[in-house]
């Protein structure tokens, strides 16, 4: 029977990490057991940055943006001679289970360990939303609302000055935050990493938006796509691009990753971590919490890793028949 369990965030921060390390920490002290908190992620693990959390350690930390484990990058962690070393540092602690909060690169790793054959059960957790094993993972719909504030308040400079922005979200190489962003924002276009847009197209958009007599024209950009708001921008400089607009960009950046987490990612953090301690209290590991049909379910790591989800097709023919 497992008596010792530890927990880990790892990869980008993302509102709502907290209260899955706070549902972690409490449900196993549920179970009876010890529950230890790892310092800095993957390099923390390395390098046996442990301490013990009770249930006042985590008390007043399910609104907080970020994670109070922290999280660092590891190169030495890619290697099989890290992951080992990581496994002696959590024998020598005498800890039986771990579970890890994040992304594809924390799975991946968590897929690693699982292989050598230390027990571990993952939570899905990315702004990105590009992790296959939930539909919706932790930190996507607090980000996702960042920007929309964002685009939101930028509609109506953009409006009172008769400007046109290009507004770039993150989501690394997903497009997700951008295309959501851009049908709830109402943007004139969107830029995605999936579907190559070229510049001259962008500006196309933005000229039809002034001959329609708009006041404003919206073009939301995913970081990850070919050419970036900066990029777009200096393209249509070079090419003296007559867009009818003055031209502004504004870059969102990690501003999307620090906000307060909503009541969403706050429930969504809890149930997926509450329902990893499940699984370690089943002997059920090797496999990633997430959100499959609106229900809490867990699909195997060895399907999870190396894999990210595509964008619904169907949403992308709707934003483009949308922007008009």
């Amino acid at each position: 029977m497992v008596k010792r369990i530890a927990v880990l965030t790892s990869g980008g921060d993302a509102p709502g990490m907290n209260a899955a390390i706070r549902a972690v920490v409490r449900t196993g002290l549920g179970y009876g057991w010890d529950v230890f908190g790892v310092e800095r992620g993957y390099s923390g693990l390395v390098n046996g940055e442990f301490r013990e959390m009770g249930p006042r350690s985590v008390g007043g930390i399910i609104q907080q943006g970020g994670t109070v484990l922290g999280s660092a990058r590891c190169p030495e962690f890619k290697t099989e001679e890290g992951q080992r070393r990581a496994i002696r540092e959590l024998n020598q602690e005498g800890i039986e289970a771990l579970v890890v909060i994040g992304g594809n690169g924390s799975q991946t790793g968590a897929h690693a360990l699982h292989k050598l054959g230390f027990p571990v059960v993952g939570v899905a957790s990315t702004i990105d939303n590009d992790l296959y094993g939930s539909q919706i993972t932790i930190g996507v719909d607090t980000a996702l609302n960042i920007a929309l504030e964002a685009i939101d308040r930028l509609k109506v400079t953009a409006s009172s000055h008769e400007r046109a922005f290009l507004v770039e979200v993150m989501g690394r190489n997903c497009g997700y935050l951008a295309l959501m962003a851009g049908i709830a924002g109402g943007a004139e276009g969107i830029s995605l990493p999936e579907f190559e847009t070229r510049p001259e197209a962008v500006a196309d958009v933005i000229e039809k938006a002034y001959e329609r007599g708009k006041k404003h024209a919206i073009i939301v950009v995913a970081e990850g796509a070919k050419y970036d708001a900066p990029a777009l921008a200096q393209y249509f400089q070079e090419h003296n691009e007559q867009l009818g607009f003055a031209l502004r960009v504004t870059t969102l950046g990690h501003v999307q990753r620090g906000g307060m987490p909503g009541a969403f990612d706050r429930l969504l953090g809890t149930r997926l971590a509450g329902h990893a301690t499940k699984q370690i209290h089943a002997g059920n590991y090797g496999v990633l919490c997430g959100q499959i049909d609106g229900k809490i379910g867990t699909t195997p790591l060895d399907e999870v890793a190396g894999r990210t989800k595509e964008l619904d097709p169907d949403l992308v023919e709707l934003a483009n028949v949308l922007a008009k």
